[in-house]
């Protein structure tokens, strides 16, 4: 295997009331703080500590053992960085067996064993918190959780097996399944505390000898035992079965694995449900939702901004005070702590603006004190001319997506602005570089698109035009960093990243229903992509009206490859829905949909070729992308993920494309070197 990032375990001997214990504490080799993973040198090192800890304790010199992490992390599992470099079968099963060795040394310790999880807990650092006797966990201490089948393995040092013997079936299934797939859901110690995972909560603070020493006096466990009562086990996992089906068909295959292994645990001593443990982690090691999922973790971190991220601006403006504007002045002047002065056209949608922004602190005031909503209050004023915009530092636009429209406030505007303001557009699709034609200072304006809802989507296209001033990107980048975003860099092209693909998506969907395919055979047709949502349930959530616009707008740049929809043209003068109630993923569509959509020579299509052609539109669209210089391959993958919660398991867009073939077939590969 490759280097890895070496976790060592240090020994001691502490006194607990009555009791001298043997401290086994986890930190990194380099002495810098961060995630304490394991790999094979750190478990072999940890495997040897555990030794010398039994040896004390049978020599008479402990009484009980204590493993415990330093900072904010107990101990953070398997060096996924060493995961993501191999593909060997071999290396999964070095792996596997030694943090089982590990965890059977906990197991069959002669005295006491207990887990201080003073911070982060996961995967195998939870396991092998579950392999000692009773487990304490600092108050606030998260997350902890057994994330794998999110990633694409299965918990691999003993989970599957110690969970459900320690908290029953249902709530193993619940951590180990169900979490993961509910977007990576995880616990804090409260919430572990609850399930049953920890037996007490201890205070932040000062190490908790007494707490120890009670435990050790008044265990409230025992080891976790190798054989359970199955009644009623099989119909507390039943409820997982379609979920984990439906993982496999949108091509996850380490949530059924779990299940399976969960399902064995009922019945199967412990070195048998280990070496199963080892088969199942050697099987996924090298497969494509492993590596994909990975990869994407790698951008995802480098992408996330620094917890010091700031910018310099404290005043802003704001043009319009419909949604998506009351939207970015209220994140604004909450993350930034600006001062934000927004304009609209008269009185009465000035009105409407306050409405919308008091409808949204009402939302704050959940998580944040009375005094700061009253400061949000104050911070954010609503008018109808350009009062206090002279000394803005940065002026948006969220007015209506027209050009015409666009350029004309932007036009009204800048005469009032200094020399140096910024000028930011949150336009999804048109241009940027038309919209700075008659601008006095064309190198001041920026794209920040923005997405909706802007408080919980994660992404912002940072646009550049040929004209824009570096510096300028870099305040824009700055801001949206602040913000707590995550940015990509896009040169200015029509539809930027995300909606130029999804509209090309939702375009080859409309173009089968133009062509007479069945809209049930349309709308699960992508299913085997895992998207989080359906392309009819998109279109709805995106609002047929927005969708056509946009289709028009890249139609009329782009070319036909955008195709004209006079089915969906009709469904907006209809004020028709492709779908039976509200826009959202579970809500089933509309069969009768089809009455929008007839073609004069019906040339229907199957599941598989509506797929196919998905696949090729989208792997076409990239390589002409990447051809013009719009984004690169990890941006736009990076888009993917956060701003169209494109699946974590297909590594964003272009891993998927080359898996199936598509980029392949439609100019090459987009990782010639694999993931």
């Amino acid at each position: 295997m490759p280097a890895e990032t070496i976790t060592t375990t240090e020994l001691t001997t502490v006194r607990c009331g009555t009791h001298d214990v043997a401290l086994l504490t986890f930190r990194r080799a380099d002495g810098t703080e961060g995630p304490t993973p394991l790999g094979p040198a750190g478990l072999a090192e940890l495997e040897r500590r555990v030794g010398d800890a039994v040896a004390r304790a049978e020599a008479g010199e402990v009484s009980g053992i204590v493993l415990t992490g330093t900072g904010r992390t107990f101990l953070a599992g398997a060096d996924l960085e060493l995961v993501r470099s191999t593909h060997d079968r071999g290396d999964a099963l070095t792996l596997g067996r030694l943090g089982h060795r590990v965890v059977s040394a906990l197991l069959d310790a002669p005295v006491p064993t207990i887990a201080l999880v003073n911070g982060t807990a996961l995967g195998g650092g939870l396991e092998v918190a579950l392999a000692c006797a009773m487990r304490v966990g600092v108050a606030g201490a998260r997350p902890l959780g057994l994330p794998e089948t999110h990633l694409g393995l299965i918990p691999g040092w003993g989970g599957s097996f110690l969970l459900p013997h320690l908290v029953g079936p249902a709530a193993a299934a619940e951590v180990i399944i169900a979490n993961p797939l509910r977007g990576n859901t995880t616990l804090d110690a409260e919430a572990a505390l609850a399930a049953g995972i920890l037996d007490r909560i201890v205070p932040a603070g000062a190490f908790p000898a007494d707490a120890i020493g009670d435990l050790l006096d008044h265990p409230v466990r025992t080891l976790a035992p190798e054989t359970s009562d199955t009644t009623g086990w099989d119909e507390a996992l039943a409820p997982h079965r379609d979920r984990v089906a439906r993982a496999a068909t949108a091509g996850r295959p380490a949530p059924a694995r779990a299940l399976d292994l969960l399902a064995a645990a009922a019945t199967s001593p412990r070195p048998e449900a280990f070496a199963r443990e080892d088969e199942a982690l050697a099987d996924l090691i090298g497969t494509p939702a492993l590596h994909a999922s990975l990869y994407a973790l790698e951008l995802l971190r480098h992408a996330r901004p620094a917890r010091d991220a700031s910018s310099p601006i404290r005043r802003i403006g704001v043009l319009g005070g419909g949604l998506m504007a009351t939207q970015l002045a209220t994140l604004l002047a909450v993350t930034l702590d600006a001062e934000v002065v927004m304009r609209e056209v008269d009185e009465d949608r000035c009105e409407r603006a306050r409405s919308l922004l008091a409808q949204q602190r009402d939302a704050l005031s959940e998580r944040l004190p009375a005094q700061r909503i009253a400061a949000l209050e104050a911070a954010v004023t609503v008018g109808t001319g350009h009062d206090g915009f002279a000394d803005a530092q940065l002026v948006i636009e969220a007015v209506f997506e027209e050009m015409e429209v666009k350029r004309a406030v932007f036009a009204e505007v800048e005469p009032h602005l200094s020399p140096e303001a910024i000028l930011a557009t949150n336009t999804s699709a048109l241009s940027v570089t038309a919209m700075a034609e008659g601008l006095a200072r064309p190198e001041r304006l920026v794209g920040i698109h923005f997405f909706n809802p802007v408080a919980v989507m994660p992404l912002v296209e940072i646009v550049r035009t040929p004209h824009t001033d570096p510096a300028v990107v870099d305040a824009a980048r700055a801001l949206a960093h602040a913000a707590g975003k995550v940015t990509v860099d896009v040169a200015d092209a029509p539809g930027f990243i995300v909606n130029r693909l999804l509209v090309r998506l939702l375009g080859e969907i409309l173009g089968e229903l133009e062509a007479g395919t069945d809209v049930d055979v349309v709308a699960t047709a992508l299913d085997p992509i895992g998207l989080p949502m359906g392309p009819l349930q998109l279109l709805q959530l995106v609002g047929p009206a927005v969708a056509a616009h946009v289709l028009h707008t890249l139609r009329a740049e782009l070319g036909p490859r955008y195709p004209e929809s006079p089915g969906l043209d009709a469904m907006v003068e209809a004020g028709a829905s492709f779908l039976l109630g509200p826009p959202r993923a579970a809500t089933p569509h509309d069969p009768a949909v089809a009455r929008w959509f007839t073609p004069d020579d019906p040339r229907p299509s199957t599941a598989a070729r509506v797929l196919q052609r998905v696949q090729h539109a989208l792997a076409e669209e990239v390589h002409l992308m990447l051809a013009d210089g719009v984004a690169d391959v990890r941006a736009i993958d990076t888009a993917m993920i956060t701003g169209a919660n494109w699946p974590l398991h297909r590594g964003g867009i272009t891993p998927y494309l080359d898996e199936v073939g598509a980029a392949e077939a439609t100019g090459g590969v987009f990782h010639p070197d694999g993931l």
